[in-house]
């Protein structure tokens, strides 16, 4: 399919944000394809916003905010997540948008692979780290169905659906999105990374007879909290919960709970 002209990023984040619910973002590997309709994702505007990466300055990290609209900024957070960004307006303004949250459309046994090896290298991790103290009798294959555990954790199996792609770093796990992609083109058609309309998405009149876009502060920042520019389908499972940035701490991307209201949330007009 035709991915989204560049012309469509060409505007301030904040006008192309509640425009992408309902577009679908894909990935192409050797491994497969797997598509992501996006049903929440928030702005940011650059230098004139205190919450984004941009807002000191061009750096070797940010550099792509700086660039064109229509690509990819892919950025590492936590030591262990990945989160992506669509630039928006124009070279030198660093506006873009945050994928945070998606639904699978094409590729769930591939997305689900992915996340369970994810939480499989984490499992080794805590392991590593003293799980030989601990009681027997509480650890995994220890109960009868104990194998049957092992077995979800290993394939994915016991992941929701609506958990594959539920919050950035999560979005970018089911993807196979990692810095290699930061740059990437995503309104070309030969582009591994690509942005195309779904049945919803890219046409806010005609979605909103079908969905209803609410909008509310976004999650996790403490610097400009109460800007209303996360933007979500209201009722969609996949969409990530709500949780304020308090004292300068954010919180990891993909470890939302459940839900997804936020406080003084808002319906969009189109």
């Amino acid at each position: 399919m035709t991915p989204i002209p560049r012309e469509f990023f060409a505007r301030p984040s904040v006008e192309v944000a509640p425009d992408l619910l309902g577009c679908v973002l894909e990935h192409q590997t050797a491994e497969g394809l797997v598509a992501v309709e996006l049903t929440e994702v928030e702005a940011y505007a650059g230098q004139a916003d205190p919450a984004s990466h941009a807002y000191r300055g061009k750096t070797a990290r940010n550099a792509v905010m700086f660039g064109p609209p229509g690509h990819a900024y892919v950025y590492f957070t936590y030591g262990m997540y990945f989160c992506v960004n669509l630039v928006c307006q124009g070279d030198g303004t660093a506006s873009a948008v945050l994928l945070r949250a998606g639904r699978v459309i094409e590729g769930e046994e591939l997305a689900r692979t992915r996340r369970a090896r994810r939480r499989a290298r984490g499992d080794r991790a805590s392991a590593s780290q003293g799980s030989a103290s601990q009681d027997g009798a509480s650890q995994d294959g220890a109960s009868q169905d104990g194998a049957s555990r092992d077995r979800a954790s290993r394939d994915g199996s016991g992941l929701a659906a609506r958990d594959l792609a539920r919050g950035p770093a999560r979005l970018c796990l089911a993807l196979d999105i990692d810095r290699s992609l930061d740059g990437a083109d995503v309104c070309v058609a030969g582009s591994p990374l690509r942005v195309r309309r779904g049945q919803t998405g890219a046409d806010t009149n005609a979605r909103s007879a079908k969905k209803e876009i609410r909008s509310g502060p976004r999650v996790g920042v403490s610097a400009a909290a109460d800007v209303p520019w996360r933007f979500w389908f209201e009722g969609e499972p996949s969409v990530s919960a709500y949780r304020r940035g308090t004292g300068g701490k954010r919180f990891p991307p993909g470890s939302e709970g459940s839900g997804g209201s936020s406080p003084r949330a808002s319906t969009v007009t189109p």
